[in-house]
């Protein structure tokens, strides 16, 4: 191994917002041993490719990210981690070009694979991948709270025991384990104390948050704490399961000066046998309850929920209950997603899979509605006064304000660099598209 004259790294980033929390504390840890990001267009030193696994296109997508980068980087150190490097270890290290494969087990590590230069000759790929099933605690990536976005993630939460019949993730990413609660802390006052003025609450399953720490807490102790101590101006929370929602949680948010009026709930089917099957642990009607039991107690909050079409045996009736189910309901925008086969899960083996065609057009027919429910959603703010949380950037191609608000509504307004990373009053005057409003800063 050569002494290391590494000086860049480029991160790349595949899936969900817990990778995307894990990226920027990794380029933040990278950015503390002395490397810096490389500039758009240029090479790197180092290549990270932090992958995804969760659907048979994401794990293709993890490939040809890994190929791309080795191609457009010759002579950087390449290191591929994430849920596709633990799921499919042995593709991975297979990759020519790969140095280093980290799975989510080790993917802290990554700083310290790097204090040497590989030789072009030395055995590679070195592979770190602990037994994922095996780990207990939560691994934190300590650093500065280094973000390049004005809303970064924190993730407080790790793993799954679900165990749904369709899904990789538990596979992927181990049993669940939290975050102490002072550590969740001392991290919100560490963003705040470097300008970031929002911060999403992520996790693999938020809503198990606490329950393996000792002695045991929850979320809505959690949030409590956050709301009495707030050490954040702006919190908002990713996705929290529909039997993980009770009225506490929602009612601390309709009370709370800092927490966000938003609710992203997995529904997945809206039929009972579809839920059932998919090891899924709640019925149609408590979904229903609580988006009505929201919708009741925050009027205005903006609610989504992601849906999976083409479960294997969801007929055509099945379907139709789902689709039927979020016409119903008060819903602001859906997350669609086809089905997709992951080997090393139950459903791999089910039979009755349901034809390509046939999915492709029930995600059509869903996605249809869902941007239905969002113009509706954005319409009914048309002429009110919100706050919003605007980028601390302008739009490249227009030089205009994006934010966002409380409410999950993507802002465009004109204003000049005193309003960038600054919550203003904002009137809606209208729509710029389907998913952006237009607005007027007002303060």
């Amino acid at each position: 191994m050569k002494k290391n004259p590494m000086k860049t790294f480029k991160m790349i980033t595949l899936g969900c917002r817990v990778n995307q929390c894990e990226s920027d504390a990794l380029g933040g840890r990278l950015m503390d041993s002395g490397l810096s990001p490389s500039r758009p267009g240029a090479g790197a030193d180092v290549c990270v490719i932090n992958t995804c696994a969760v659907t048979q296109k994401a794990a293709m997508q993890s490939r040809q990210a890994i190929r791309k980068a080795i191609r457009r980087h010759p002579g950087a150190a390449v290191i591929v981690s994430g849920c596709y490097a633990q799921t499919r270890l042995e593709e991975a290290r297979k990759i020519p070009g790969v140095h280093y494969v980290a799975g989510n087990a080790d993917k802290h590590k990554i700083p310290d694979l790097l204090k040497t230069k590989p030789d072009p000759g030395a055995a590679f790929p070195v592979v770190t991948a602990g037994d994922i099933r095996k780990q207990r605690r939560f691994a934190e990536i300590p650093g500065r709270g280094h973000s390049a976005g004005t809303r970064p993630s924190l993730k407080i939460q790790d793993g799954c025991d679900a165990f749904c019949s369709y899904c990789v993730v538990p596979l992927a990413r181990g049993p669940s384990r939290s975050m102490p609660v002072d550590h969740v802390m001392e991290r919100l006052e560490q963003f705040r104390e470097n300008g970031r003025r929002e911060v999403v609450l992520s996790g693999i399953h938020l809503g198990r948050y606490g329950l393996d720490l000792s002695p045991k807490t929850s979320l809505l102790a959690l949030l409590s704490r956050i709301e009495k101590e707030k050490p954040a101006e702006r919190i908002r929370l990713s996705s929290i399961e529909p039997q993980e929602l009770g009225r506490d949680i929602i009612r601390l948010v309709a009370e709370s000066d800092i927490i966000c009026p938003h609710f992203h709930i997995p529904l997945q089917s809206g039929d009972d046998a579809v839920l059932k099957r998919m090891g899924r642990r709640y019925a149609v009607s408590l979904f229903r309850d609580r988006v009505r039991l929201i919708r009741d107690i925050i009027p205005e909050a903006a609610i989504g929920a992601d849906v999976l079409a083409g479960f294997p045996g969801e007929t055509d009736r099945a379907f139709e209950n789902t689709r039927s189910l979020v016409e119903a309901l008060p819903l602001s925008y859906l997350h669609v997603f086809p089905f997709s086969p992951r080997r090393g899960t139950r459903a791999w083996s089910f039979p009755d899979r349901v034809g390509h065609e046939t999915i492709a057009r029930r995600c059509a027919a869903l996605r249809e509605l869902g941007e239905r429910k969002r113009r509706d959603f954005y319409a009914a703010f048309e002429g009110q006064t919100v706050s919003v949380l605007f980028e601390n950037r302008r739009r490249e191609k227009t030089g205009r304000l994006k934010g966002v608000s409380p409410h999950y509504l993507k802002v465009l307004a004109d204003g000049g660099d005193a309003r960038l990373n600054a919550i203003c009053d904002v009137r809606i005057t209208g729509m710029e598209g389907p998913d952006l409003a237009r607005g007027e800063i007002v303060s």
